[in-house]
């Protein structure tokens, strides 16, 4: 779900600042983190010609909004698309391919992989009430995408989770 976020210095030292983010801000390393990353970002200084300022701030919001209605107009559509269980084995088959000349060792890590990404379709707890749609499968695989434990953890698996997940 992207924020929206507000930053004010409060004391005239800064810009306003309103951005779209992934991030949920709870401390100023995630503001900056949030702000450094953000695709756009609406700024406004404490000076000028505050009517244009605040039409342009009403238009950001106004896009704002129209493109958390996409969203949601998107979500209701994956979740009218109903998914069976066999349709639910295929994708994940397609999206985790066996190769046909896989070592057993392959083959067996690929297996362990379908099996992860199909316990966060079944299993969730968020996603248990959804329902077998198109949104329970493509919220699975984000999760999956972003939350996955490596076959083999790294010493900075950790920290390319953090920012992957960013």
């Amino acid at each position: 779900m992207p924020y929206l976020v507000f930053s004010n210095s409060h004391d005239g030292s800064g810009s306003i600042k309103v951005a779209m983010t992934p991030v949920r801000v709870v401390c100023q390393n995630t503001l900056n983190f949030a702000l450094d990353n953000a695709s756009r970002i609406w700024c406004a200084n404490h000076t000028g010609d505050i009517g244009a300022k605040m039409e342009d701030a009403r238009m950001t919001l106004f896009m704002a909004e129209n493109y958390m209605n996409e969203l949601s107009k998107a979500s209701k559509k994956l979740d009218r698309k109903k998914v069976s269980d066999a349709a639910v084995e295929e994708y994940i088959k397609l999206l985790l391919p066996i190769a046909a000349d896989a070592t057993e060792t392959t083959e067996r890590n690929v297996k362990k992989l379908r099996m992860d990404l199909k316990n966060r379709y079944y299993l969730a707890p968020d996603l248990v009430g959804v329902g077998k749609n198109g949104y329970r499968f493509v919220n699975a695989v984000s999760d999956f995408a972003t939350h996955a434990k490596p076959l083999r953890e790294t010493a900075k698996y950790k920290e390319n989770l953090f920012l992957k997940t960013m």
